[in-house]
């Protein structure tokens, strides 16, 4: 038995999962952990990690670090985003990451981060062609499957982050504003040349922003014994549910049963690449997934470590973030 600690530093969270797997393929989670840090706020054109969103996420790694001394022998891979991956100030936070945390952060490009939410979610859903969309808070990325075969990867530097703070207000959306936005996504849609090979596919959509739609209709609904890994949407259900957030102010999204309230600010441009995607392809429904990176990561080091494929756990025990 071998125990990994996997750390997801995103844009707009951070995530540990420390997993125990087997020489067969067998994996079980032990614990997880989540903190929302918004490393990517502020950043502006320059691209500058800001005081207060470093001094933010070190202080939430600390706890993951105290997490890790109940697994002394445990193998660790940390990995970051968008937001490091962008950063001017890159070599600074990962000396200062390496110092607090006695260990390397491994920083990933726009592809790998690709890779390894397909790995996850090809290993989690039974799905054979599909379009696959990850919104972070400062990224997006898009993977085209073909026969359970990634055909095509992209990254695209987009998230729920970046598109509030370029495009839209905080409290009531403006419609010029949120125009400026769907155009600017539109532009960026438009140069992936393979992307209308994607037509009437359904869309596979990660990321916690996008995962809010389904948590949103689950307590519409009033369903409480189905997991979001493998929900389905239809896109009338998904559009109707936008639109709803749309109509209200920050306070009143905040209150919505099923969105969290420190998403309330960054929801409505964190799920605009979904919506925009959905009408641009002629989507029918969206697959929401809850595994995707921290799994992919898993995943690969299960089978270079054992030679085996994962045997991986009933939907129900996936993550809930």
């Amino acid at each position: 038995m071998t125990v990994i600690a996997v750390i997801d530093l995103g844009s707009n969270s951070v995530r540990m999962t420390i997993s125990k797997y087997h020489q067969d393929g067998h994996y079980e989670v032990l614990s997880r952990l989540q903190e929302m840090v918004r490393l990517s706020e502020g950043m502006g054109e320059d691209k500058v990690l800001q005081p207060e969103a470093i001094k933010r996420t070190l202080n939430a790694l600390k706890s993951f670090k105290e997490a890790l001394e109940e697994h002394p022998k445990a193998k660790i891979r940390a990995v970051a985003t968008a937001a490091v991956r962008q950063a001017t100030n890159q070599a600074t936070f990962l000396s200062e990451f390496e110092n607090t945390m006695k260990f390397p952060l491994q920083v990933l490009t726009g592809e790998e981060e690709a890779h390894y939410d397909y790995v996850g979610i090809v290993n989690t859903l039974n799905i054979n062609d599909a379009l696959i969309l990850d919104t972070g808070g400062a990224s997006a990325e898009l993977i085209l499957v073909r026969n359970k075969v990634s055909v095509h990867e992209i990254s695209l530097p987009i998230g729920a982050v970046t598109i509030s703070e370029m495009f839209l207000e905080k409290n009531v959306i403006n419609a010029a504003s949120l125009f400026k936005a769907t155009v600017a996504l539109r532009q960026m849609f438009g140069d992936v040349s393979w992307l209308n090979d994607a037509m009437h596919l359904p869309v596979v959509a990660l990321g916690g922003s996008n995962r809010t739609l389904a948590k949103i209709s689950r307590r519409q609904k009033k369903i409480t014994d189905m997991p979001i890994h493998g929900y389905h949407l239809s896109m009338q259900d998904a559009t109707e549910i936008y639109q709803t957030i749309l109509s209200k102010n920050l306070v009143e999204r905040q209150k919505m049963a099923g969105l969290a309230k420190d998403r309330g600010d960054i929801i409505v441009g964190g799920l605009l690449p979904l919506i925009e995607l959905l009408i641009l392809l002629s989507g029918q429904q969206v697959i929401f997934s809850q595994a995707g990176l921290r799994e992919g990561i898993l995943f690969e080091t299960i089978k270079q470590d054992t030679g085996q494929d994962v045997i991986a756990p009933e939907p129900a025990s996936m993550t809930v973030d």
